[in-house]
């Protein structure tokens, strides 16, 4: 899964619960331009500041080690 993909899944996710960017913003202590940055597949955010979004979200991250 790419960057793209991930910023997709947190938008609609966002969507579906009703949160606007500034909410979701105030509330995973993510700044609004990082938080749209990501939903736009921009960036290289750092796997704690996706898991705060996701937490807030209700979403879970997996990491899945290639072998």
């Amino acid at each position: 899964m790419n960057l793209k993909e991930i910023g997709l899944i947190l938008k609609q996710r966002r969507k579906e619960l009703a949160l606007d960017q500034r909410n979701l913003a105030r509330l995973s202590g993510v700044s609004v331009h990082s938080l749209s940055d990501i939903e736009a597949g921009k960036g290289n955010p750092t796997l704690e500041r996706l898991s705060r979004i996701a937490e807030v979200l209700g979403l879970e991250i997996n990491v899945k080690v290639k072998t």
